[in-house]
């Protein structure tokens, strides 16, 4: 394992060395038995692979976001004695602007019989006197990871930086599995709220019963004894729910976030779902006299929309203050091999903080990276009004495109020509893109960007949209990410990711892409961060200055680019060793 670089300074970097993990608890542990890597492909092991702007923590899920006296702390889990799952601590890193990140000592590590075992996931919460509290699931047996939920509050209030943790002994576990709860699935509680009419703080705690994924209901007074609800906020036939999160938001199109306890026009459930490895959620009301949650959509549970439809788990969203909005942070893991990973020491990065607000229609939300992320940008170079016809592309040059931050809108000449939907891909876009990826020819589309392409074009990850019409004569737009010849290393994991663009815009011809492009990651938002992808890519030839950008169209009609501009990204403070 790498060393970690101590400076005499208290607010100077303090460089952590990355060694990750995979995606989920049960698959850590079964890294631990395996033999060294054998030998990998040199590109793999590539620096050049290593995000230069996404924060790369030294393990995967994200614990506790929240803001504080004038600084944004982020936790994640962490072990310290190697790149598998076990002795997790939670690392602590701290930052003005949600970009540049300072590194601290860890925060919460085993010290109490709750948590002798690990600190998992969990929560922040700000109490009523502005005071944080954290609650988060210690494990206290070695033998079956039996879960509790351990609270902890800072050592020292007054320090801006909270460097120091302690977990109260005189109620400590606040809560353990009961009533018939599976004491291995019963993890991440999520941030409180206080519920003026009834004088408690509410938080919720992750499980399942017989398949049912649910959210336990937690009631409090003092914030320090808790006593579990006769019921769950709400449930559903999917599994365990890892890292639930739920959280009011404003009306719709009203940009400004809500703090956890304030009353929402709505409000958003959102699950990890451990059997898929993806985050679900849902927009509903909230009872909050029966502490029940209904979704809008009665099929919601079932059919649910989600974050990113790309490599994207555990995600944890909080309120920011200062800035009176959503903040949603987000983890993807690596599609290569373990043994890759263990080469090249390093696996796993958390997306970019993403604004989350209410669409107009109020049936989704909306993302956007947040406006600090464009403190990044460095030198432009801008293309308009250019005709791209049927089977053309054309590369766009004059910066160095393997770390950057790319905005294109198109015009489409017609949709006469757009290819009926089969409805039987209506509930499976990843699939659609699959048959009918960026090489196949189509009518409207494919069109879109190649990213991290090599000159010859043998490498490429293109990020397009294809436009169908339905039974109707609707559009109906498809969005995808096709890495499938994205890197000419073998035996790499290149899944299509797919999502349909719920947009009215593409009737009048137009429609919006954005993508952050950062040499192993590709992070797109299409029409306005209706629909999210993050993808990992691991290019042999298409590294560095050897990567290039192209604006292509595979479909039957004329596709105008009536503007783009892409701007080289600066590396910010904490993302490297």
């Amino acid at each position: 394992m790498g060393t970690r670089q101590r400076v005499l300074a208290p607010w100077a970097v303090l460089l952590l060395a990355l060694r990750l993990a995979g995606a989920s608890h049960v698959i850590h542990r079964s890294l631990e038995a395996e033999a060294a890597p054998p030998s990998v492909p040199a590109s793999i092991v590539s620096p050049l692979l290593r995000t230069g702007y996404h924060f790369q923590p030294p393990m995967n899920w994200i614990n506790a976001p929240m803001y504080y006296k004038g600084w944004y702390h982020l936790f994640y889990q962490y072990n310290p004695k190697g790149a598998v799952w076990g002795n997790i601590v939670w690392a602590h890193s701290v930052s003005r602007d949600l970009i540049n990140w300072i590194a601290l000592e860890p925060a919460i590590y085993p010290s109490i019989p709750s948590d002798q075992y690990g600190c998992w996931s969990g929560s922040a919460t700000m109490l009523k006197d502005g005071t944080p509290a954290i609650l988060y699931t210690g494990i206290n047996r070695p033998d079956i990871n039996y879960q509790v939920q351990v609270l902890a509050f800072p050592k020292n209030a007054s320090d801006p930086l909270l460097r120091e943790w302690e977990k109260p002994a005189a109620y400590n576990p606040v809560a353990a599995p009961a009533d018939g709860i599976n004491a291995t699935q019963f993890r991440d509680p999520t941030t409180a709220w206080y519920a003026a009419h009834d004088g408690h703080w509410r938080m919720l705690v992750g499980s399942v019963r017989d398949a049912r994924g649910m959210a336990l209901v937690y009631r409090s007074r003092d914030f320090r004894t808790w006593r579990k609800a006769k019921h769950p906020l709400h449930s559903a036939l999917t599994g365990m729910w890892e890292c639930p999160d739920f959280f009011p938001v404003s009306g719709p199109a009203l940009r400004d976030g809500l703090d956890t306890s304030d009353a929402g026009a709505k409000y958003v459930l959102k699950a990890s779902l451990d059997l898929t490895r993806y985050d679900y959620y849902t927009i509903g009301s909230y009872d909050k006299s029966t502490d029940r949650y209904y979704p809008d959509n009665p099929n919601g549970d079932y059919h649910r929309l989600r974050y990113d439809y790309g490599n994207y788990y555990a995600s944890k969203t909080f309120y920011d203050p200062a800035k009176r909005r959503r903040v949603l942070l987000g983890w993807a893991n690596e599609s290569d091999s373990v043994p890759d990973d263990k080469a090249k020491s390093w696996a796993g990065i958390h997306a970019i903080p993403r604004k989350l607000w209410l669409d107009p229609t109020g049936k989704q939300l909306l993302q956007w990276p947040i406006e600090e992320a464009e403190k990044l940008r460095g030198k432009p170079v801008s293309v308009g009004a250019k005709l791209v016809k049927p089977g053309e592309h054309f590369e766009v040059t004059g910066i160095a495109t393997y770390q950057a931050d790319v905005e294109v809108t198109f015009e489409i000449s017609s949709l006469e020509k757009a290819e009926p939907f089969d409805p039987a891909y209506d509930d499976d876009a990843q699939k659609l893109c699959g048959v009918k990826g960026a090489d196949v020819k189509g009518g409207v589309g494919p069109f879109g960007l190649w990213v991290l392409a090599s000159a010859d074009l043998q490498e490429k990850t293109a990020v397009l949209f294809r436009v169908f019409k339905d039974g109707y004569g609707k559009p109906k737009v498809l969005m995808c990410t096709d890495p499938t010849k994205s890197s000419l290393s073998p035996d790499l994991y290149k899944p299509t990711f797919a999502g349909f663009v719920d947009t009215d815009d593409i009737s009048s011809g137009k429609i919006a892409l954005r993508s952050l492009i950062d040499r192993s990651v590709v992070e797109s938002f299409g029409a306005g961060g209706k629909t999210c992808i993050l993808s990992r890519v691991y290019p042999s030839i298409a590294i560095g200055k050897d990567a290039h950008l192209y604006v292509f169209n595979n479909g039957e009609v004329d596709i105008k680019v009536s503007s783009l501009t892409a701007w080289e990204m600066k590396k910010p403070l904490m993302n490297g060793a």
